[in-house]
């Protein structure tokens, strides 16, 4: 990008954040450079600085400074086999959206040296789509549900379902290391985002942070790790993964935040993945309700049945 471009927010970005509307605007540039852009205020919204989550509105003027790319690159093309894959566990589909059973390893979109996510492969699939756009984030690591809009309208009531705490239910199964105690059922605890010197982020217990609350529930025990159902009150990056860790009860398969303890019981169950599966989502749009479900992988089914011997 040679020059400052002023973008006007049109029916296809009302409702978005803003980071997704940049990285789908600016698909070329370093998904790290992009994010610095706007924390430093290079990337603005009506003349004013604004926080990467800042939902946009019909007719804001976002500001794109000069931003230099890397060398031109092939086109980014999901491995063989991996249109198949997502075809195969679409669990819904109608006029107002999509929702997929996003397996472990694929990131939501591109960017960070990634050539393809889930959302530029769906536009591979579906040349002749108008709109397909993400309703919100799972990690990488993460499987299960994720919801992509059809058309603007739905994202932007999606995103206001979101933003409203309690209209969307979201539930999660979790497999945790250690006993986890009947009598916690809320973690309370403020969450901060930070970013350690190789330049990972990563989230942390804080007073500084901000107000999260997560519901667990015992699903199964088994004699060293229990399964838990998570469901998050508020929607902070990797809440599940740090409050569970701050009750003492690391995620297997965590690289980001596991305990001694807890990979080496991975390891002996060759779990290779995060445990964590974004089993439900129940909402309700335009006047019906949806009740979305995925299924565990086969990989962590695997994983139950040998504890359960």
């Amino acid at each position: 990008m040679t020059a400052v471009r002023f973008l006007t927010v049109d029916e296809r970005g009302e409702g978005q954040r803003l980071d997704n509307f940049v990285l789908r605007e600016c698909p070329a540039i370093p998904k790290t450079r992009l994010y610095r852009a706007m924390r430093k205020g290079e990337i603005r919204v009506n003349k004013g600085r604004v926080k990467p989550d800042r939902r946009l509105l019909l007719g804001d003027v976002v500001r794109l400074p000069p931003l230099s790319a890397p060398e031109p690159r092939e086109p980014g093309v999901a491995p063989s086999g991996w249109q198949e894959r997502l075809a195969s566990r679409i669990v819904f589909e109608d006029e107002h959206l999509l929702a997929i059973n996003k397996p472990s390893g694929i990131a939501v979109h591109g960017g960070s040296g990634l050539q393809f996510g889930l959302i530029e492969t769906l536009r591979t699939m579906r040349p002749e789509a108008r709109f397909l756009e993400l309703v919100h984030r799972l990690d990488r690591e993460t499987s299960g549900l994720i919801m992509i809009a059809k058309k603007p309208a739905a994202l932007r009531a999606l995103h206001e379902l979101l933003r409203r705490q309690g209209e969307i239910d979201k539930r999660y199964l979790a497999l945790v290391e250690g006993a986890w105690p009947r009598h916690l059922r809320l973690v309370e605890a403020p969450l901060q985002r930070f970013e350690r010197k190789s330049g990972e982020r990563q989230v942390k217990v804080s007073k500084e942070g901000k107000p999260s609350a997560t519901e667990f529930r015992i699903r199964d025990s088994f004699a060293d790790a229990t399964l838990v159902q998570a469901r998050p009150l508020t929607g902070r990056t990797h809440q599940i993964r740090v409050h569970a860790l701050h009750a003492g009860h690391t995620l297997l398969g965590d690289g980001k935040y596991q305990s001694a303890r807890s990979e080496g019981l991975a390891q002996k169950l060759q779990l290779r993945r995060l445990f964590l599966h974004a089993e439900s989502l129940s909402f309700v749009l335009n006047d019906q309700r949806y009740e979305l479900n995925a299924p565990l992988d086969s990989e962590l089914d695997m994983v139950l049945t040998k504890l359960s011997k």
